[in-house]
């Protein structure tokens, strides 16, 4: 268990690719699973390195996320010492309360990282999806004499239209970070950063302070890239399942494949639990008519027609002899009689009326934004 650092991450990421999906919440907020936020997966993953000093830098439309995670006491984080803590922007002279970037952001909440007693910080983005524990990556950051260690992933596949700060490493036979590229249009290495880094506290602050002394405000690449000669960065792979929300497609793509039990097990491991907003609802109801096949039901569902390869959050009511199919549809929505929906992502809310005929495709699934009626 660590005991020795503290987490650090950053919200504020601002992905329009993800189009309707965040156009009134951050992409930490945005649901995934059946009953989980993007946030919940990080944040597990902390907690079960044994970590109980997590900062959340904010930026804007952070209301959602911060009705889902209240004092943190899901996560074991509401203490009296270290817990969580909520960094929302404010205003000063020097702060407009518009981040120029991750420096900018990293700059603003420097009271609370000189305030953190640990040695450690493990800084976080929340757009990517995984559940491990940061202990065995610490470990070898500090065997390793590393200034910063960066935690990626082998991705074989690659479409330049789900690019969105896609950080490639190339690395030398020792594991030390030869070479960075961001969104390079033909990568040069599979070799794909989860948005998770290892350094020192005081490292942390010396480099903020010098990049945002010279009007530079962006981690990646004016500090990364720029220093990969001097400073010495080493990669820790990570195998297991990562799901990175880069676009609408991806957000698809990686949900349907919750439907796969290998994937779920793996996501979704009990010896390193995710935990979640706690909600009292009853279980799901299923009518006599109705069927389901290969798909993902939350509590408090209400089911009377067919659904099949799809994934249903709290709350969503099916009416009678409607068909849905390879469909997310997230809280509180309702899908009246006769209605039928092929490769459809229904945000929170969306009324869809008697006997609609709604279809998408595997690469371009229809996005219903958030409270609408068809």
């Amino acid at each position: 268990m660590i005991f020795n650092a503290f987490g650090l991450v950053y919200t504020a990421e601002s992905n329009l690719m993800l189009r309707e999906l965040t156009n009134s919440r951050s992409i930490a907020a945005v649901p995934y699973g059946g009953r989980y936020r993007c946030i919940d997966f990080v944040l597990s993953s902390l907690v079960n390195s044994g970590i109980s000093n997590v900062g959340l830098i904010m930026q804007k439309n952070y209301h959602s996320i911060m009705d889902h995670l209240g004092s943190g006491k899901e996560w074991d984080l509401n203490r009296k010492r270290d817990g969580l803590f909520i960094l929302p922007p404010f205003v000063t002279k020097e702060n407009t309360g518009i981040y120029k970037g991750t420096v900018d952001a990293l700059h603003s909440v420097m009271g609370y990282v000189r305030r953190s007693s640990q040695k450690y910080c493990i800084l976080t983005g929340s757009h990517t999806i995984y559940n491990t524990t940061f202990n065995d990556m610490l470990k070898q950051h500090i065997k390793s004499g590393a200034d910063i260690t960066i935690m990626y992933s082998e991705e074989k596949s690659f479409n330049p239209d789900d690019q969105f700060d896609d950080l490639r490493l190339t690395m030398d036979a020792s594991g030390r970070v030869v070479e960075l590229e961001i969104d390079p249009y033909r990568p040069k290495t599979n070799y794909q950063s989860c948005d998770v880094f290892i350094l020192e506290k005081s490292l942390l602050e010396y480099l903020v302070e010098d990049a945002y002394a010279k009007s530079c405000y962006d981690f990646t690449r004016d500090v990364l890239i720029k220093k990969v000669g001097t400073l010495k960065i080493h990669g820790y792979r990570y195998d297991g399942f990562v799901a990175r929300l880069n676009s609408v497609g991806m957000y698809f793509s990686k949900s349907m494949e919750l439907l796969k039990k290998e994937v779920r097990d793996e996501l979704f491991n009990q010896e390193h639990p995710i935990y979640t907003k706690v909600k009292d609802e009853v279980p799901a109801f299923y009518g006599r008519d109705a069927k389901i096949v290969n798909s993902f039901v939350a509590d408090g569902c209400v089911i009377n027609g067919r659904v099949e390869n799809s994934i249903l959050f709290r709350g969503v009511h099916i009416g009678k002899d409607v068909t849905l199919r390879n469909c997310i549809v997230m809280q509180a929505c309702e899908i009246q009689d006769g209605s039928e929906l092929d490769y459809v992502i229904m945000d929170k809310g969306v009324l869809v009326k008697r006997g609609r005929r709604l279809s998408g495709h595997n690469s371009f699934p229809v996005v219903l934004r958030k409270g609408m009626t068809v």
